[in-house]
């Protein structure tokens, strides 16, 4: 007790109720400086910082380097297990994903890159007997479509570092062979999509193509998964176009047009 009667005030409390005050804003307001949040909350702007700054080491915000601007980040979704709203990219997405897992029967999830892994944050699952739930879980950058996907759009040496850290071989067919990999990365970026046969998950193959912001770059991918028996070889080109076609439609709705 304090020499007034009163509790002590408990600053690890007060910090942890400041930090989900400042989520909050940012899934109310959308991207937001440091200055709107702490006018928003009524606290001092280096607290608000300090506390970003925090919440950005653990996944939970995202800062755009650019405007300096604050949002929801991915480890959200994955916590909420795949809370389409945090992001209106799902929200946006969802509906052409339906569309697509109707007409082909397999399941169409939208991704994005997690450091080394890819977190999915929408899903509409088809009518296939192997639909797998994957909403809000992580799977391996280098052993999945989407992650094929992100990592041809890297530079040489982003890709050099997640290679150099070995990578888990899941599979007999997971690469991870620096050379085949630049292969099959440049084979990616020929095509405009990416595709796995077993590479994660023996029976499981998947197809990603890409969702670009309004500058043209990739910040997610669409896939489609299902069983080696439905995507493969002689199905692959067919579906591929589907899916290319949703990618470029979720994209249009973000506001990126393709320039000839």
């Amino acid at each position: 007790m304090t020499s007034n009667g009163s509790r002590p005030r408990d600053h690890s409390v007060q910090s942890v109720e400041r930090a989900v005050s400042i989520l909050q804003v940012l899934a109310t307001q959308g991207p937001s400086g440091v200055t709107e949040v702490a006018e928003a909350l009524g606290i001092h702007k280096s607290t608000v910082f300090r506390l970003l700054a925090t919440l950005e080491s653990r996944g939970m915000v995202e800062q755009d380097t650019e405007r300096g601007r604050y949002r929801i980040g991915y480890t959200m979704v994955e916590l909420a297990a795949g809370a389409s709203k945090v992001n209106d990219l799902s929200v946006l997405s969802h509906p052409i994903c339906q569309e697509l897992a109707a007409a082909v029967g397999d399941t169409v999830n939208v991704a994005v890159r997690d450091g080394d892994d890819v977190v999915t944050i929408d899903q509409a699952i088809g009518m296939s007997i192997m639909s797998i739930d994957w909403l809000g879980k992580s799977s391996p950058i280098h052993a999945t479509s989407a992650g094929k996907l992100f990592m041809a759009h890297m530079t040489p040496d982003e890709v050099a570092e997640i290679l150099a850290k070995r990578p888990k071989k899941y599979t007999p067919h997971t690469i991870v062979d620096p050379v085949r990999f630049a292969a099959e990365l440049e084979a990616v970026r020929e095509r405009g999509y990416a595709a796995t046969s077993e590479e994660h998950e023996i029976g499981l193959a998947a197809i990603a193509a890409p969702i670009r912001a309004l500058d043209g770059k990739v910040i997610a991918a669409v896939t489609l998964s299902g069983p080696t028996f439905r995507i493969n070889e002689d199905t692959i080109p067919d579906l591929a176009e589907q899916l290319m076609g949703a990618g470029a439609k979720i994209s249009w709705r973000r506001g990126y047009v393709k320039r000839e």
